[in-house]
């Protein structure tokens, strides 16, 4: 290319750079406008309120409660052994079926 071509090529550029960025850059036609008609004392006695109705507990996470049993831990083993010897439940990592 020549020397023209070059220079022709960068102003077409700058004018293209140049018109891209006519609008306005601070974005305030996207800004919500809107009056609010409480007080600072008034927002801030409602924030101050608020942790005290919600619960910091995530939902679901509570945990049930432990069953109670008349089986004695004696006779639970015994079972568990006798059903694992008799082949009814397996035993370690990993078994064919």
């Amino acid at each position: 290319m020549n020397r023209n071509a070059l220079f022709a090529l960068a102003a077409f550029a700058t004018l293209a750079a140049g018109a891209a960025r006519a609008d306005e850059a601070d974005a305030s036609q996207y800004v919500l406008k809107f009056e609010g008609n409480r007080t600072r004392a008034e927002v801030q006695a409602e924030a101050a309120r608020i942790p005290a109705t919600r619960s910091t507990e995530p939902a679901g996470s509570r945990v049930a409660a432990a069953v109670q049993s008349t089986v004695e831990v004696a006779t639970l083993r015994t079972q568990a052994a006798e059903a694992v010897r008799l082949g009814r439940i397996s035993s370690g990592e990993f078994t064919f079926q």
